[in-house]
């Protein structure tokens, strides 16, 4: 299930799919700490949850994408090994960044909206340095993205409109 409107654009199957056989390869999926930024229907945190991850975390402000979060937890059963955050995913991250408690996450997901500009992901890679040191990070955009440096571009291949990198961040973060 995924909200209505436009807001929300799900990941199509056959990407979704070649995404996650990829960071299997990588080892980056079994018992692994996820976060689903920019949630939308949480398919892509859902299909982390399918393949043998422990947990996930889904970040998203929209009250029709959580609710479509919460169906799809619930109808494939993986409710208890998932937090749904009603927050702002940029919001959300600045104040993870800021935590003296930060959490720790073994895979990023994210999926903004098409919309985002350079300056947006600028702004989360740098964040997400913070919480998934020594994790993989997955970026899902209609446009090549511009990977700080200190990151190791894994892998980019193009679906149509849509371009997935496989990025592994640095090390040790910068202070926020």
């Amino acid at each position: 299930m995924a909200p209505e409107g436009s807001d929300t654009r799900p990941t199509l199957d056959r990407v979704r799919e070649s995404m996650f056989n990829s960071l299997v390869s990588l080892d980056a999926v079994d018992d692994a700490r996820v976060l689903d930024l920019f949630a939308g229907s949480g398919a892509l945190g859902i299909e982390a949850l399918s393949r043998g991850a422990a947990s996930c975390v889904f970040v998203d402000h929209g009250r029709d994408a959580r609710k479509a979060i919460s169906t799809n937890l619930e109808t494939t059963g993986f409710l208890d090994q998932a937090t749904v955050v009603a927050q702002d995913a940029m919001v959300w991250l600045r104040d993870a960044a800021k935590s003296s408690l930060l959490p720790q996450f073994d895979l990023v997901l994210i999926d903004p909206p098409y919309v985002a500009d350079d300056e947006l992901w600028s702004e989360v890679l740098h964040l997400v340095t913070h919480i998934a040191a020594g994790g993989v990070v997955v970026a899902e955009s209609a446009r090549e993205i511009t990977v700080p440096a200190g990151w190791d571009t894994r892998k980019e291949k193009r679906y149509g409109g849509t371009l997935v990198s496989v990025l592994l961040p640095p090390d040790s973060p910068e202070s926020p």
